[in-house]
């Protein structure tokens, strides 16, 4: 029974987002500040999913207006979590077949993203590059899942190196943005599904990098990104195991 509010919930909130979203970006359509509104809008709906979202930002200084994000892509539920720390003038790369998405899609294009062919990797290829020629002339960041497609509880796929190329002619540095583990956490008939830790990490320069060392640049960024994923995974294990105990000690008492 509660699975079935939780989808008719979404569904009827997830339209009416849509629908003024469509609207709103109607009137200006195209723009980099679309996104990162209708990212916190979307991302509002966690609580419905019994899951608490726990936002960090190590960074000692302020996030550099022109960068390129990276994130990795676990499943649908990214709209909950990932979306809530999209930065406002922030151009998201998504896969072309989301134009197919009633809504939502048509949504996702005059929000002003790239949507890109994963089947043709050299025109992707092609397409970010001439991006990132664009970034400062247009004062727009770039937010890129480097996986190029959902992880579904595998882990932290290996990375394509179209971001990195982007971020190296670009001139402009890199951010990782890291997810704690969502694969068979969330269960609809569940009232909490509890913590998820979403943390924008300290930017990567990338002035130092060559294009010849674009691969070595992807690997560092890669090996970044697991050991801290794996160190939110671990605190997250270590926090809702407090409060399963606290839970039963109150029970016991």
């Amino acid at each position: 029974m509660l699975a079935i509010i939780r989808i008719i919930s979404v569904l009827i909130l997830s339209i009416i987002i849509c629908i003024f979203g469509i609207v709103y970006c109607l009137l200006r359509p195209h723009q980099s500040y679309h996104s990162d509104l209708l990212g916190r809008l979307f991302g509002s709906m966690a609580p419905i999913f019994g899951i608490t979202v726990k936002i960090r930002n190590f960074s000692n200084n302020p996030l550099p207006r022109n960068c390129i994000y990276i994130s990795n892509h676990q499943s649908n539920y990214d709209m909950l979590t990932v979306a809530r720390v999209v930065q406002p003038r922030t151009i998201i790369v998504g896969k072309k077949s989301l134009l197919w998405i009633p809504l939502f899609g048509q949504l996702y294009w005059l929000c002003g993203n790239i949507l890109i062919n994963r089947s043709q990797s050299s025109r992707s290829h092609n397409i970010l590059i001439k991006i990132a020629k664009s970034i400062r002339a247009r004062d727009v960041s770039i937010w890129v899942f480097p996986e190029g497609t959902r992880s579904f509880g595998k882990g932290l796929l290996p990375f394509k190196i179209g971001a990195f190329h982007a971020a190296i002619s670009a001139k402009v540095p890199i951010i990782p943005v890291c997810v704690s583990n969502t694969s068979n956490k969330i269960k609809l008939n569940r009232w909490s599904n509890g913590l998820v830790i979403v943390e924008i990490m300290t930017p990567i320069a990338t002035q130092q990098y060559e294009p010849n060392r674009i691969r070595s640049m992807t690997k560092y960024c890669y090996e970044v990104m697991k050991k801290k994923i794996d160190e939110l995974n671990q605190e997250v294990i270590k926090a809702e195991t407090q409060v399963i105990r606290s839970l039963h000690s109150r029970r016991t008492k």
